[in-house]
């Protein structure tokens, strides 16, 4: 996957310009609780929404550009025991509240979210389904959302939500 996260000004003007897009799909609005929990190397979350509810292992650099993010997603049948289970076993590290809208285009997932600490933000996820995708091309399809939904290299962020409420 290929990915980048970018603050957002103006998320109206996100929405109506995904929304004007051939094929979008609009997943719904999901309110999540990302549980992050301390381990040794990458991330590891326990995302507890109304629509996606997943144990999520990530390891990415931290650099503003479209960055190559490595992602192993499990989707438990019972996210509260998993949660009771990881919280038993692991210290949790901190935990991330936001509303988060979900559209898709084909491979390509977006977000609009929104955290009452830190504002809105855009993601943009080129998800290389079949594992054959050239990096390139998944960069280039990065930077076409990019340009088409006016995100500035100045707006681009290398940090994680979790990161970002951890910096003084």
């Amino acid at each position: 996957m290929i990915e980048i996260k970018a603050r957002c000004s103006n998320p109206s003007k996100v929405r109506q310009l995904l929304l004007q897009q051939p094929n979008i799909q609009f997943i719904g609005v999901d309110a999540q609780v990302d549980t992050y929990f301390n381990i040794p190397t990458g991330r590891l979350k326990l995302r507890e929404g109304n629509i996606e509810n997943s144990l999520i292992y990530y390891d990415r650099e931290n650099k503003k550009d479209a960055k190559k993010s490595d992602v192993t997603l499990y989707k438990p049948a019972d996210v509260a025991a998993l949660k009771e289970v990881l919280v038993a076993a692991l210290p949790a590290l901190i935990v991330v509240e936001k509303k988060r809208e979900i559209y898709f285009i084909h491979h390509i997932k977006f977000h609009i979210d929104t955290l009452s600490a830190l504002g809105s933000f855009i993601e943009i996820e080129v998800i290389d389904t079949d594992d054959n995708m050239d990096m390139d091309k998944m960069k280039a399809q990065c930077q076409f959302y990019m340009d088409l939904l006016d995100v500035q290299q100045d707006d681009l962020i290398e940090h994680s939500y979790s990161d970002m409420l951890q910096i003084p």
